[in-house]
């Protein structure tokens, strides 16, 4: 396939800005997988359409403040972006302006860190070791701030006021750059409703990276590669999800992260494997889908992996036709947008 296949023009106007005032009431559209068709909803009704024993799967990854604003020996200003931990406070990142980044050269984060240029790579990316006056978790949690998607643009303040929305009520393991943001309409009450429902919620964990919104830069599909993400799946959640497995009831993933999880633990017999490693795992219509039954997630990108993700579980034309939906009825796009029910 083509990445022109999943083009579509999304009106400026429609990708959110700020998360709305309360998680829960964002609008959900529900995507039949049978009949192809939609229908407007509310995600307060999500657990209306659960049923006793279904198994909702949450990623419990936890953000980084991985935005961090310094200055150079010269007090230029530059802007780090943490990708990925190398070893032990040595980073992969992204830099702006990465031409005043010479290899040797140091970068001030305040008077408690500072980070020394390494290399950077035939990608364009810098490589930097931190030296922190004290614990580097610690001093990162002060010093840096919320990452946030390029699309969404807002005047610069000197509070963080993402810190606490832009992450997941159940989020508990440190480690991702960007949220997995389907997450982020759940809320304790949601979470009872579940449980009063039949259904229960497990947790496993892909620490998002770089690789969920590196830009496909091939015309041809086949072609592209996706970069790998740490991801785990303890003893405990493998049972739990084999024994529904095993009893015919129905597992939901709720966002692209944990179906990527699932779907790269799954083997050929439908068994999921307790792992912790990496997944480069790249889903595209085409693909046989053996973990989930369903997906909550939220609207994305045109020609991203994750548009070719869902399109692969609903079918691309369903998909195409209910996003042209979704932008007449002007849903909310994107990380702080409106849900979507991918069913049954």
């Amino acid at each position: 396939m083509l990445i022109s296949d999943f083009e579509y023009d999304l009106p400026q106007s429609l990708i959110a800005q700020e998360p709305l005032p309360y998680r829960e009431n964002s609008r959900m559209l529900v995507i039949d997988r049978v009949s192809h068709s939609f229908r407007d909803d509310a995600f307060l009704n999500f657990t209306h359409f659960l049923r006793e024993g279904d198994v909702v799967v949450v990623n419990n990854t936890r953000v980084l403040p991985a935005r961090l604003l310094g200055r150079s020996e010269t007090q230029a200003k530059i802007e780090i972006f943490l990708v990925e931990e190398i070893e032990e406070k040595v980073w992969l990142t992204l830099a702006r302006p990465a031409r005043r980044l010479k290899d040797g050269k140091t970068i001030f984060f305040g008077d408690k860190l500072t980070a020394e240029v390494l290399e950077k790579t035939t990608d364009g990316k810098v490589i930097v070791r931190f030296d922190a006056a004290g614990d580097f978790d610690d001093i990162l949690h002060h010093v840096g701030k919320t990452p946030l998607p390029p699309y969404i643009k807002r005047e610069a303040t000197t509070v963080d006021t993402d810190r606490e929305r832009y992450q997941t009520i159940y989020a508990t393991n440190r480690g991702a750059i960007a949220a997995p943001t389907a997450g982020l309409h759940f809320t304790p009450d949601i979470i009872k409703k579940i449980e009063n429902a039949g259904a229960s919620l497990t947790e496993i964990t892909l620490h998002v990276g770089y690789g969920t919104f590196e830009p496909v830069r091939v015309n041809e599909l086949s072609r592209h590669r996706v970069s790998p993400e740490r991801y785990e799946i303890s003893d405990t959640a493998a049972e739990i999800l084999n024994n529904a497995r095993s009893e015919k009831r129905r597992i939901i993933a709720v966002g692209t992260t944990s179906l990527r999880i699932l779907e790269s633990a799954v083997a050929l017999d439908g068994q999921l494997a307790s792992f912790a490693g990496d997944t480069n795992i790249f889903i595209q219509p085409g693909y046989k889908f053996r973990a989930i039954d369903g997906l909550i997630t939220n609207f994305h990108l045109p020609r991203s992996t994750l548009f070719m993700l869902v399109s692969a579980l609903a079918g691309l034309e369903t998909m195409q036709n209910a996003y042209a939906h979704a932008i007449t009825a002007r849903y909310r796009f994107y990380s702080y947008g409106d849900a979507s029910l991918i069913w049954p």
